[in-house]
């Protein structure tokens, strides 16, 4: 038998030198017919009304299911009721925008759900963490506004989609105020680039909400100096007190490189951090302040994502590779004339001590049998957290596709057609029970596609500026590991309800579905 030929539900591996199963339905995995492979010449446009009308409307799925329980036929075929209502459901968004907040969000975005002690006591309070490519950093409190605070700015919420005629009711539920605590926050000295959250479990428990919360900012850096990783506690900064500033001593400045840092991801735990530099990509040791080169590329590493298991870092390139790298791997000695860092006390105690300089340098770990090449530069990646073998991936000439790491030779498993994109970084950002994900465009557009069928969903403009950061509304935490998927959905939408924040230059939006 020939290597690597093709067998129908095996995949081969190269490095194994064996076939292997593929184990149940591959998302995304319905093959484009020749008629869909023809919509790719079809501008954006053409394409968001084409979706728009072949939408099937809510009232004649629940008459199907009537007639024809789960399993509903339509012009597609036999279909599962319960996916097609969730894709008409979020077809139809309500779209608000916060007045005062342009210019806050459009470097990241990050939402937080936590205990927070205020004037009437420990209070469970929902927090958006925004980043300005400015350098602003922003904390926002949701819904219970300015309880327990007597200091601080209330941004109202303003619908900008859809516009309502005047003899049109309003049935959507209003979302609530969000409060900016007086408190002075932060300017990073250049551009935020990223922000990730992350715990560090208390010894001897397991219960979620006596983790230690911090924030990882990376930025991007400017011809002063170059980009940096900073780690703030955020258990200090949120207990808000409106005659204390911000306490330095909460704040760690890990590592200045003397290179530029797009992007940064970490471990949940706050173990180590990697980053994507113009050099290429390394691992920090958030514990030490040490760092190590992971990948020496002469090509920008502009999109990252630490794989869920945390054996692998994917990365995107400006050549438009997207390679991984294995972390396990032992690192490689180098010439001390690479790239040198500074080193700050741990992020995760008070033991203050002499700051030092090290350098390091990168090795190649990378396994060129997980590798591919999109047509043009990487604008992001995501690993899906329910199989991480899994990633979504973006390109900067409008290219989206679903890549299976087990046989990414073959090509992507899936691709989505209308995002418009030639040179800006624009986040992909996928919901928690990762079914759907969204992105911006250059065209100041947000779209919603269906990770498993390709499907456009939502296409329409109501920014005047591009959304260029995305945070869904996660679940607070699992209530088993048999059936991760289910546990978000029930947290999500049946406790909390489904919606997204979106950043832009014009300010913050809030995406909202009724369920």
């Amino acid at each position: 038998m020939n290597s690597g030929a093709e067998l129908p539900g095996f995949y081969y591996d190269a490095e194994k030198n064996r076939y292997f199963p593929t184990k149940g339905p591959i998302p995304g995995s319905r093959r484009v017919t020749t008629a869909a492979s023809s919509s790719n010449a079809q501008t954006p446009a053409q394409v968001s009304n084409s979706c728009r009308r072949t939408r099937v409307k809510t009232s004649k799925l629940l008459h199907d299911r009537e007639l024809c329980g789960n399993l509903i036929a339509s012009s597609k075929g036999r279909c599962n009721f319960y996916e097609e209502f969730q894709k008409a459901q979020v077809s139809h968004p309500v779209v608000w925008k916060y007045q005062g907040t342009n210019q806050l969000g459009d470097g990241a975005l990050e939402r937080i759900r936590m205990d927070v002690q205020t004037g009437e006591g420990l209070t469970d309070t929902d927090f958006v963490l925004a980043g300005g490519a400015d350098g602003s950093l922003s904390i926002f409190e949701v819904g219970k506004v300015g309880q327990g605070l007597e200091y601080g700015m209330k941004c109202k919420a303003d619908r900008v989609w859809p516009l309502l005629n005047e003899s049109q009711l309003e049935c959507s539920e209003v979302p609530g105020h969000i409060w900016r605590p007086a408190q002075a926050t932060p300017r990073m000295p250049s551009n935020i680039s990223r922000i990730k959250l992350f715990g560090k479990q208390s010894s001897g428990t397991e219960d979620e909400s006596s983790r230690t919360q911090h924030m990882l900012v990376s930025t991007l850096g400017c011809e002063r100096a170059g980009g940096s990783l900073v780690v703030i506690n955020l258990v200090e900064l949120l207990n808000f007190n409106p005659n204390r500033l911000v306490l330095r001593r909460n704040i760690y400045e890990i590592a200045t490189f003397n290179c530029t840092i797009w992007t940064a991801d970490c471990e949940p735990d706050g173990s180590r951090a990697v980053i994507g530099t113009n050099l290429g990509a390394a691992l920090v040791d958030l514990e030490t302040g040490r760092a190590s080169w992971l990948l020496r590329s002469k090509s920008d590493v502009l999109a990252q994502q630490l794989v869920h298991s945390g054996n692998a870092v994917l990365c995107g390139l400006r050549n438009g590779a997207i390679v991984t790298v294995d972390v396990r791997e032992k690192q490689e000695a180098f010439p001390a004339r690479q790239v040198r860092h500074r080193m700050r006390p741990s992020p995760l105690d008070n033991t203050l001590g002499k700051s030092s300089k090290q350098s390091f340098k990168l090795s190649r770990n990378m396994n060129s049998s997980h590798s591919t090449k999109m047509p043009s530069s990487i604008a992001s990646l995501v690993s899906l957290r329910f199989d991480d073998q899994y990633f979504l991936a973006s390109s900067m000439d409008g290219t989206v596709k679903l890549y299976d790491q087990r046989i990414i030779q073959r090509g992507a498993v899936q691709s989505y057609e209308g995002h418009v994109n030639s040179h800006t970084r624009m986040q992909l950002g996928v919901d928690p029970s990762e079914r759907f994900f969204m992105s911006g465009g250059e065209d100041c557009n947000l779209r919603i596609w269906s990770i498993k069928s390709g499907e456009l969903l939502f296409e329409d403009k109501f920014s005047k500026t591009v959304p260029s950061t995305v945070c869904w509304r996660n679940a607070e935490r699992f209530n088993g590991e048999q059936d991760e998927r289910r546990s978000y959905e029930y947290l999500d939408a049946k406790t909390y309800g489904l919606g997204a924040w979106i950043g832009s230059r014009e300010g913050l939006f809030y995406m909202h579905w009724q369920v």
